[in-house]
């Protein structure tokens, strides 16, 4: 998924200095993003409070959406580099496309995993027949330096690692949790897993003590250290666990979301992350004039005109609260 925003404010990302290093309970609100014209995401990531929590830069949790009637997900092609896309389902289809031809349905609990490096671009779309809800998340990993110029590659897990304890199941997207691993390219240490809890759960998840953690809710009552994070919220967790307490008041589902803190300062506008001032301007030249992303066959319409820069200076720095 895109970032639709026309007037997108640069997110200056990264760096240790706001890392929080002991365990704290940071209850993230969402802002309320339009996508299109008939839909409307929970944007986490990122946030007037946290930019990023490991190397996960951007978290969009959307639905669930009653689309019977509605067209759904309709985004046209746009561009991405320097960062990898998440996207993952609970309820729906999304229908992806790149320039690398790739041409893949993405269905519940399945992982898409898109991989831009240099360049790239994509298009993503509810089928024409397509189920009535549309329920998931859309997330982005920022690709560390040694590896943002790498080849564009998409990768589709219909089968993912699952992890199991009495009142719990982890399906592991990304990284390493409790001994199994992803079969998801991972470029830094991080973690993403989709927990389902069932009503009454009162569990404890192994964990990292060096990685910084966030708990985003999907759906159902649950209390996360003893919050309650109610859906399309985020309990920003810090570091310095080595274990998360978990209780279900009723079925729920959760995305745990967790890394080593991202070292690199960065500059996030629209769906570039880059370095500099320059590599912006240069990404934004290179889309408007039809070079280096590629194309995007199949799609019936438009590509996505990229918005105007600011008029600031793009400046990377550290995590800013």
């Amino acid at each position: 998924m895109s970032n639709l925003e026309r007037e997108p404010a640069p997110a200056l990302c990264g760096g240790r200095g706001f890392v929080v290093a002991e365990p704290v309970r940071e209850l993230l609100s969402p802002r309320h993003v339009k996508l299109g014209e008939s839909s409307e995401v929970r944007r986490l990531l990122p946030n007037l409070g946290r930019r990023m929590v490991g190397a996960w830069c951007f978290v969009d949790h959307y639905g669930p959406d009653d689309i019977a009637d509605e067209p759904g997900m309709q985004v046209p092609p746009h561009p991405h580099m320097g960062l990898q896309t998440v996207s993952w389902l609970h309820e729906g289809e999304v229908l992806h496309r790149d320039s690398t031809g790739s041409l893949q349905t993405i269905r519940p609990r399945e992982l898409g995993l898109m991989t831009s490096g240099r360049a790239i671009s994509h298009s993503e779309e509810s089928p024409r027949s397509h189920a009535r809800f549309l329920h998931g998340a859309q997330l982005w990993v920022a690709l560390p330096d040694g590896h943002r110029h790498t080849d564009p590659r998409f990768e589709h897990h219909a089968d993912l690692p699952v992890v199991t304890a009495p009142g719990v199941k982890a399906t592991l997207i990304l990284g390493d949790l409790d001994g199994a691993t992803s079969p998801g390219t991972a470029y830094t240490p991080i973690v993403g897993a989709d927990l389902s809890l069932t009503r009454g759960a009162d569990v404890r998840l192994p964990l990292e003590p060096d990685f910084e953690y966030a708990v985003l809710s999907m759906s159902g009552e649950a209390h996360v250290d003893g919050v309650p994070v109610l859906p399309g919220s985020m309990l920003y967790l810090g570091c310095g666990r080595r274990e998360l307490p978990l209780r279900a008041e009723s079925d729920a589902a959760l995305m745990l979301l967790g890394g080593e803190p991202f070292e690199e300062e960065l500059i996030m506008f629209w769906n570039w992350i880059g370095r500099s001032q320059e590599e912006i301007e240069q990404a934004r030249r290179d889309w408007m004039e039809g070079t280096r992303f590629g194309e995007v066959k199949g799609y019936d319409g438009d590509s996505l005109q990229a918005p105007e820069l600011p008029a600031t200076p793009l400046k990377p720095r550290g995590r800013v609260r």
